[in-house]
C-alpha cells in the first residue's frame, strides 16, 4: 500500500502511524487496495514479458542448432555439407591474405602458404605466380580450394566413405555441442549487463538482439573452422603401420630391460644379477635369483 497506493493514502497511513502488517478494514481504502493490486500485477506482468522477450532470442537460435543436429543425425551422406564448410573456410582464409579484386602487390602469399600448411594443405603459390604472366586472385582461390579438396579426398580414399562418414558425424556433433554450451554461457553473461546500454540512450532489447546475432554468427564460423581443420589434419594409419610401430616399441622395451641390472632393496641381500636378454619378469612372478620369493618382494622391491 505504501508503495503502490499513491501519495494520498501513504500520507494518511503515516499520519495515523499505522504499524507494518496492520489489517486494513476501512471502506475508504478499498478502492486504493484494488488499484494497488492492479499496479503490482501489471508490474509483474511487464517483468515476465521482458524476460520472455530475451528468452525468445536464445530460443530461436536453439531451434536452428537443434534442426542442424537433426539433419546431421538423419542424413546418411554428409559430403555436401562438409564440402560447403571446407570451401567456405578456405575462401575466408585466402581472402585474409589475398583480398578480392586486388593487385599482386597486395598479396601476402608466404603467410597464406604457412596458414594452409598448418591445415596440412601444401600449395606452391609463389611458384604459381612466378610461372604465370597473368594470374588473378580468383586463380589463387581456386588453387587453394582444389588442394584442400585433394587432401580431403585422399583421406576418404584411404579409409573408405562409410567409416570416414561416421567419423565426420561424430566431429560435427561434438563441435556443435561444445560451442553451443559456450554460446549459452556468453548469452547469460551478455544479459547481465545489457541494461547498462540504456544510459547511452540505446534500447537494451535491441542491443541484446544485435549482440546475440553476432555471437551466433561467430558460433557457426567456429564450428565450421573446427570441423574443417580436424578433417584436414587428422592422421590416418594403416593396420600394418600400427603393427610395425607396436613391434618396434616392444623390441625397444626388451632391449632396455635386457640390459638392466637388478639388486635387492633389502640391506641383507647385497647380491645383484643381470636379467638375460628377452626375459621379462612380472611383479608377481618368482624372482630369477632363486630365492623363492616374488620378484616384487626380492630384487624387484621398490626402495
Amino acid at each position: 500500500m505504501r508503495i503502490f497506493a499513491g501519495d494520498r493514502v501513504r500520507a494518511i497511513m503515516d499520519r495515523l502511524k499505522m504499524p507494518e502488517g496492520e489489517a486494513i478494514e476501512a471502506g475508504i481504502v478499498t478502492r486504493s487496495i484494488e488499484s494497488a493490486q492492479r499496479k503490482v500485477e501489471a508490474r509483474n506482468f511487464d517483468m515476465r514479458k521482458q524476460l520472455l522477450e530475451y528468452d525468445d532470442v536464445s530460443n530461436d537460435q536453439r531451434k536452428v542448432i537443434y534442426q542442424q543436429r537433426n539433419d546431421i543425425l538423419d542424413t546418411s551422406d554428409l559430403s555436401e555439407m562438409i564440402t560447403v564448410m571446407r570451401e567456405d573456410c578456405i575462401s575466408d582464409m585466402v581472402r585474409q591474405y589475398v583480398p578480392a579484386e586486388s593487385m599482386e602487390e597486395q598479396w601476402d602469399l608466404p603467410a597464406l602458404e604457412k596458414a594452409l600448411a598448418d591445415w596440412q594443405v601444401h600449395v606452391d603459390l609463389q611458384g604459381m605466380v612466378k610461372a604465370s604472366d597473368s594470374i588473378t586472385d580468383e586463380d589463387i582461390l581456386e588453387a587453394c580450394v582444389k588442394a584442400a579438396n585433394d587432401v580431403y579426398q585422399g583421406k576418404l580414399d584411404l579409409v573408405g566413405s562409410v567409416q570416414f562418414m561416421n567419423f565426420q558425424r561424430a566431429v560435427l556433433l561434438q563441435s556443435f555441442d561444445t560451442n553451443w554450451r559456450d554460446h549459452l554461457a556468453a548469452l547469460d553473461y551478455l544479459r547481465q549487463g545489457i541494461h547498462l546500454r540504456g544510459f547511452a540512450q540505446k534500447q537494451p532489447k535491441q542491443e541484446y538482439k544485435r549482440e546475440a546475432f553476432e555471437l551466433f554468427r561467430q558460433l557457426i564460423d567456429q564450428v565450421k573452422n573446427e570441423v574443417t581443420r580436424v578433417l584436414l589434419t587428422v592422421r590416418i594409419q594403416q593396420p600394418e603401420q600400427l603393427e610395425q610401430a607396436a613391434q618396434s616399441i616392444e623390441e625397444h622395451a626388451e632391449s632396455v630391460q635386457g640390459g638392466m641390472h637388478y639388486a635387492s632393496a633389502d640391506s641383507d641381500k647385497s647380491d645383484s644379477f643381470e636379467l638375460p636378454p628377452g626375459v621379462r619378469v612380472g611383479r608377481n612372478d618368482p624372482c630369477p635369483c632363486g630365492s623363492g620369493e616374488k620378484f616384487k618382494n626380492c630384487h624387484g622391491k621398490l626402495n
